[in-house]
């Protein structure tokens, strides 16, 4: 199985005869550098390029081209090799015809494979700007055994910039006779292929996780990348309607019948308009980032480019921190290397010499750790300013409630393409808030944890408090899914048998948007219980007979949201399992499941409530790091979305939702 690496990610090899497979859109030069443990190229020799393509053990292209294959033998390389680099640069002797900077063409794709083809490891270098070379990834032994490390480290100011940062003492010369080298085989050069037509785009996008992370598995009972995403891939033009990228093929009416070139676009869409341009940036200032525009990721709307722009954060994000831990893990076992080879000799014991190692040790582990810190604080102070400028431009669906556009609210006439659930940090970047998206329609309910803890501030919040703060955060979620939604097409039931949420329940209850007065006791309960699972068996049969319109006159067709608080008080073993039935069968016809429950006192029911538990969504009431990635493999702080303390906003809103659907009932 191929592992997609991120930055900073590392996978084991396990051949040492391999192929190193670069594609680009646009013809760049490639070239693999040998260096010791340290990092340090000796020498001009110990590079390999287009004016000496072979090395022992390596051979590269000898020309600058679009695709590239790099033969390597790990087996070859002297035991003072313990890292090859492989390098990417645009031409710089090309007449300023090509682009100047890898900002300016698509992320290029370094895949590590076997000699049968099949590939190892595989790495999309995103995130690049000014940079026109950039170290693609290394090869370095560790203890023995080969692993192979994403980098993407880029440099502005060239080879001459990245071999002077590798300690080479010839670094601009070496550059120099790379670029003679590369501009006398430029004519020779395997040049991009043709940009395809907007309806036949299918441009590579950078990896990302293969579940959403409301649907892989997480520590404690959590569900699980929770990207800002849950749910979905990023849309990339698949959203709100918008056209589809167009698949190949070479048969019917548009295959090629006498040898030219085939058309791939789907004959359907040939009168398809592309998706306007995104906005512009504007331009930087020289030696300075690109400044971050709202709407500049793909899409066929500017909902669709934000939803995309945040999910970009996202990978961001855990990019630069899985390259700054790594790099950390990295110091902290080389300082342990230093200093048990440092402390292995007794002679060194005795006297400065080993107080002298240690020192240097700790400076060098140091200084690892500086330029890693230094590398995220500039990546994170680029999240923020792109955080600055997208926060106030979200709809209401992906902002938070304090956000100006609420108090322009109006009832929507479309589904959005997902709502916001609360934001996610990183330890390493308390400054950088990442919305938290959930892809609509539902897919999954949601657990409110109402027990008891303590919160990462250290402060300790009571069982009672707890229970206050789920109740609320239960609300201010389903508030939020009856704004997003049209009038009429979602429904909110409440199940609260001893009474406790009313106080909760209070902007629900008043302003009319309930489905009807939360249930109270043993009746109550079975009531609504029984309501909903009749619900669910007509619309399952319905489906399967395929007679959907079969359904009763005057059936409720929309979207349906039960709230249960307090569980398991009031609960028996029938309706744990009505429970149970609802959130495995409930989400396929539009029922859903809001638990606001405290895990350690529902353990009683045991195995019966575990698969209700791995079902459903763990959110918190309180910021807590419960939530894990299953691309990255980060544990995620969650923070949930408060309404601001003496704000009306959750009542205005509600007051026009139940005006629409007064209006839309009438």
């Amino acid at each position: 199985m191929t592992a997609e690496l991120v930055r900073g990610q590392n996978h084991p090899l396990s051949q040492s005869r391999l192929e190193i497979r670069i594609s680009a859109g646009t013809p760049v030069a490639a070239a693999a550098a040998l260096s010791d443990e340290n990092g340090r190229i000796h020498g001009t020799e110990w590079v390999a390029h287009p004016g000496a393509p072979v090395q022992p053990g390596l051979e590269v292209s000898r020309q600058a081209a679009a695709d590239h294959r790099l033969a390597v033998d790990l087996d070859a390389m002297t035991d003072a090799v313990h890292r090859v680099s492989v390098l990417l640069a645009l031409p710089a002797a090309n007449g300023g015809a090509g682009p100047a900077r890898f900002g300016a063409v698509a992320a290029p794709f370094v895949a590590v494979t076997g000699l049968d083809g099949a590939e190892v490891a595989s790495y999309t270098i995103t995130g690049l700007d000014l940079e026109s070379a950039v170290v693609a990834l290394e090869l370095y032994r560790r203890q023995g055994a080969w692993k192979v490390r994403a980098v993407g480290q880029g440099y502005a100011g060239g080879l001459a910039e990245l071999f002077a940062d590798q300690g080479l003492s010839e670094a601009a010369q070496l550059a120099a006779g790379i670029d003679e080298a590369v501009a006398r085989g430029l004519a020779r050069s395997v040049q991009a292929p043709p940009p395809r037509t907007s309806e036949g785009d299918r441009s590579r996008q950078a990896a990302a996780p293969a579940v959403g992370p409301d649907q892989g598995a997480a520590p404690q009972g959590a569900p699980g990348p929770v990207p800002p995403a849950y749910g979905g891939q990023p849309a990339g033009g698949q959203g709100q309607g918008g056209p589809q990228p167009a698949y190949g093929g070479a048969t019917g009416p548009h295959a090629s019948s006498g040898g030219g070139p085939v058309n791939y676009s789907h004959p359907r869409r040939q009168t398809s308009a592309p998706p306007p341009p995104p906005p512009a940036a504007p331009p930087a200032q020289p030696g300075q980032p690109t400044q971050p525009v709202a709407g500049d990721a793909t899409g066929w709307s500017m909902e669709e480019r934000l939803y995309n722009q945040v999910w970009g954060m996202f990978e961001d994000l855990a990019r630069t921190a899985a390259a700054y831990r790594s790099a950390v893990d990295f110091a902290e076992s080389r300082m342990d290397k230093e200093l048990e080879q440092a402390l292995s000799d007794p002679r060194s014991r005795i006297g400065g010499q080993g107080d002298a190692a240690r020192e240097a040790a700790r400076a060098r582990y140091t200084q690892l750790v500086d330029q890693a810190r230094a590398s995220l604080d500039r990546d994170v102070a680029q999240l923020v300013a792109e955080s600055e400028v997208v926060e106030p431009a979200l709809p209401p669906a992906f902002a938070r409630w304090d956000n100006p556009c609420w108090h322009a609210y109006r009832v929507p006439m479309e589904i959005p393409m997902a709502l916001r659930l609360g934001d996610l940090r990183l330890p390493e970047a308390e400054s950088v808030r990442i919305p938290m998206l959930l892809r609509l329609p539902l897919e999954r309910g949601l657990w409110i944890d109402s027990g008891r803890t303590d919160s990462l501030d250290g402060s300790f919040t009571d069982s009672h408090d707890m229970r206050r703060l789920a109740m609320d955060t239960a609300v201010a979620h389903a508030a939020r899914l009856l704004a997003v939604y049209p009038a009429g097409e979602f429904t909110v039931h409440v199940v609260d048998p001893a009474g406790s949420g009313a106080q909760a329940l209070a902007p629900l209850a008043q302003t009319g948007v309930l489905a009807g007065p939360p249930a109270q006791g043993a009746a109550g309960v079975t009531e609504v219980l029984a309501r909903l699972t009749q619900r669910v068996d007509l619309v399952q049969m319905a489906l399967r007979g395929g007679a959907p319109d079969a359904l009763p006159p005057g059936f409720d067709t929309s979207q349906q949201l039960l709230i249960v608080n307090d569980f398991p008080h009031g609960f028996d073993d029938r309706a744990v399992n009505q429970l149970r039935y609802l959130v495995d069968e409930g989400p396929s016809v539009g029922v859903h499941l809001m638990m606001v429950a405290d895990r350690e006192e529902s353990a009683a029911y045991g195995p019966l409530l575990d698969p209700l538990w791995r079902a459903l969504l763990r959110l918190t009431p309180v910021p807590d790091d419960h939530l894990a990635d299953p691309w990255v493999g980060h544990a995620w702080t969650y923070e949930p979305l408060a309404v601001p303390h003496g704000s009306e906003v959750l009542r205005k809103v509600l007051t026009q939702v139940a005006e629409a659907r007064r209006t839309w009932n009438r």
